[in-house]
């Protein structure tokens, strides 16, 4: 673990936490025999997407990874996971509930957020299952586009436990050609099981 590349985010990143939860998130990840591999460029304002997404696991990986390096994310779950008992610690954690059942304009919802906001962090599973899929759902493709906001791709690699952090991406407005190469930067990504 390298715990000097933890401590230095740049001023612009969203921050979350003290010492403490910096501790405890990065004693956690040596624990879990994690490394963060990367860094969060100093931008005030991204989509963070997560790939692959195969296991529960992944949840707690990432947000002991959050802990680790102090930032603050928002993320969207289905609106069963902010009921009783769990709802106020989905929320703390960041969480936003989405009814999925309903027709919400999730996407332009997400995009008056990002405009409210001097500063955001959004993190989503483009593969919105953990089962497999033959395409990724693009809300956070028309999130960023819309939000005029880059995106930073994020594998959660178990072939080597590393939390492999990319370079920025930025929409061109070519949907299929901008997620093929997203998608591209995560081939030879193992993730905690496969997906069939």
């Amino acid at each position: 673990m390298r715990a000097a590349r933890l401590t230095e985010l740049g001023s612009e990143i969203p921050r979350s936490g003290g010492l403490i939860s910096r501790a405890v998130g990065r004693l956690l990840l040596r624990a879990l025999r994690w490394r963060i591999d990367g860094e969060i460029p100093n931008v005030p304002k991204f989509v963070l997407i997560v790939v692959p997404h195969t296991s529960n696991w992944d949840f707690v990986v990432g947000v002991v990874a959050k802990w680790a390096l102090g930032i603050r994310v928002m993320f969207l779950g289905k609106d069963t996971l902010f009921r009783f008992p769990f709802g106020a610690t989905m929320r703390a954690l960041g969480g936003v509930p989405v009814d999925r059942s309903a027709h919400n304009d999730v996407v332009h919802g997400i995009v008056g957020e990002f405009a409210r906001r001097d500063r955001m962090i959004l993190a989503l599973a483009p593969e919105g299952t953990r089962k497999r899929v033959e395409r990724w759902r693009t809300g956070f493709y028309h999130i960023a586009r819309g939000a005029s906001v880059p995106i930073l791709p994020v594998a959660l690699n178990y072939g080597v436990r590393a939390i492999q952090i990319g370079a920025l991406f930025s929409t061109t407005g070519d949907l299929e050609r901008d997620v093929g190469e997203l998608q591209r930067q995560f081939a030879g990504v193992n993730g905690k099981k496969s997906k069939v």
